[in-house]
């Protein structure tokens, strides 16, 4: 292992902390920016799905092979890489002319960034010695999850004050900086470093197996189900998907290891991480768009009005992992899904006109303690039925399934969305005579699905009819998410059981949400050993009795 100076060691834990935090600042500013993007480039509200998804399709399809890339090339290398490439294409994003670019730009930028997400840890594992390594990857998790308070917020801002494409061009600098310091820091492998195979095969089939859903549920509120542009990339997806997992049983290095789903907790977690992050995405795509394009938020008030959760997470994440290896995750597992679930039940409420503090906030305090009190044991129990050397993979497909749920739950959702919307509008419009205006008008609102008229323009009539078609649609949305949220829960409690390798929840407070887990890092010192849970907890006592005496 290479022997790095003190000095040197700081230098690459800030450029690892910076090109993870460039990243997730700018996938939680996005969501903010959608609205104002719509409005400049068009699109509607398929527009707005293919800016989230195209990022989420390649980063998700893209990331277990950026870890691979990373032991192939050294992680020098393919950090700057996938930093530059990011910083790069933000640039393309930034001065993006049409919305067709945008997407374009945006599924590169998931691409680079499925190389810069595991490099960036890799460059710490690197760089510090294992008693080291702890403490460096808790102050890079960290900041990790100090990004997800800041985008929102920033991005509200930029574009309140100036354009949606400074959330892109801001992110040039940091990328500037960081490549300069990797270039001292970070020294590059030496030779005679174990090279890992690559399976390109699988990452192509993957990008194209999941595509093909996506594409299919965006364009299905357009063409209809019976169309050849639904049925036909639905179907070819689907079948790129059986032919790799045919491929992955068959190849002797999976980019997914389907002998790890034999194991209860870590199939069973990551079922549930399916069906959670599933509803979050769709929590987290939708709320922001209705409180602007409904509820007349600015982005910069839309961007506060999501603070508290992050708070929420980033306060009590780590002290609920304490109190789940005090007393096991299954509870924890179980019922901060539900909890979450309640929240989120709580926000059907919502209507066109939101007090803030007596409609949105009460659900929001309780569905983020929910999801508090759940990521850190959810990564936690994946990680614990993984053997020691898996942890890093068993971390990368956990990831994975995260970033995928989101992309198909909001590629889904845009489809039942605009059928509700569409159904409610014509049945509240039924009799109604419309001017050329007022046509016109209820012809755009319903391209974005989530909108508002201007009463002068068609009347009070028409414009109530839209208000009410886009709250009863966004109250249909959050019903689905909570129903999988809570499912998540029901599958926690049902399926999780004491886990075979003691893996501390609280090393693991940010889950997928913010960074990695200490557990994912390779050549890291020793976990605690397989034991029986009730052992295990024994000699936690113990050790932590000696501590205190001490």
């Amino acid at each position: 292992m290479r022997r790095v100076p003190g000095p040197r060691k700081r230098l690459a834990l800030i450029a690892a902390i910076l090109g993870s935090f460039v990243a997730g600042l700018d996938a939680t500013a996005v969501n903010v920016a959608l609205p104002a993007i719509r409005a400049d480039l068009g699109g509607g509200l398929a527009g707005q799905q293919w800016v989230s998804n195209a990022y989420l399709l390649a980063l998700g399809s893209l990331i277990l092979v950026g870890g691979s890339l990373g032991d192939l090339y050294g992680e020098r290398r393919v950090f700057s890489i996938g930093i530059g490439g990011f910083g790069g294409v933000s640039l393309l994003c930034a001065i993006a002319p049409s919305i067709g670019f945008l997407i374009a730009s945006r599924a590169l930028q998931g691409a680079f960034g499925a190389l810069l997400m595991p490099s960036s840890l890799a460059v710490i594992v690197a760089a510090f010695s294992r008693d080291e390594r702890g403490g460096a990857i808790g102050s890079w998790t960290a900041w990790s999850g100090i990004a997800t308070v800041i985008g929102p917020l920033a991005g509200g801002y930029l574009v309140d004050a100036v354009s949606w494409r400074l959330i892109f061009a801001v992110n040039v600098p940091f990328v500037i900086a960081t490549l300069a310091i990797v270039s001292i820091a970070v020294p590059p492998r030496g030779p005679g470093t174990r090279h890992a195979s690559i399976d390109w095969l699988g990452a192509v089939l993957t990008f194209f197996g999941l595509a093909g859903p996506v594409l299919a549920l965006i364009r299905q509120p357009v063409v209809g189900w019976g169309s050849p542009e639904v049925w036909g990339p639905g179907l070819g997806g689907l079948i790129l998907l059986g032919i790799f997992i045919e491929h992955e049983r068959r190849t002797p290095a999976p980019m997914l290891p389907l002998g790890l789903f034999k194991r209860r907790n870590f199939a069973v977690g990551n079922v549930q991480t399916f069906a959670m992050y599933g509803g979050l995405g769709i929590t987290f795509f939708l709320l922001v768009l209705f409180l602007q394009e409904v509820a007349g938020y600015t982005a910069l008030d839309s961007g506060f009005a999501l603070l508290p959760s992050t708070i929420v997470l980033f306060l009590l994440s780590k002290r609920m992992g304490r109190l789940a290896d005090r007393y096991g995750p299954r509870l924890f597992m179980g019922l901060g899904p539900l909890t979450a679930a309640v929240g989120l039940a709580w926000m059907t409420q919502l209507g066109a006109h939101i007090n803030y503090l007596s409609d949105l906030l009460p659900p929001l305090l309780v569905f983020s303690l929910g999801l508090a009190s759940t990521v850190a044991p959810l990564t936690a129990a994946v990680l614990s039925d993984a053997d020691e050397g898996n942890a890093g993979i068993a971390s990368g497909v956990n990831n994975a399934v995260a970033r995928v749920a989101g992309l198909i739950a909001i590629a889904a959702i845009g489809a039942i969305v605009s059928s509700q919307f569409t159904s409610t509008l014509d049945q509240k419009l039924t009799g109604v005579t419309l001017s050329p205006a007022a046509r016109t008008a209820v012809a755009q609102a319903r391209k974005s699905t989530l909108a508002r008229v201007d009463p002068a323009v068609t009347g009070v009539r028409v414009a109530d009819a839209v208000q009410s078609a886009s709250v009863e649609a966004f109250q249909v949305a959050i019903g689905i998410s909570a129903a999988l949220v809570a499912l998540g829960g029901l599958l926690g409690l049902a399926g999780i059981r004491n886990p075979r390798r003691v893996v501390r929840c609280q090393d693991c407070a940010g889950g997928q949400l913010a960074g990695q887990p200490l557990d994912a890092a390779q050549d890291r010192a020793p976990a605690v050993v397989t034991a029986p849970a009730s052992t295990a907890e024994e000699l936690n006592r113990l050790v932590e009795q000696f501590r205190i005496a001490s």
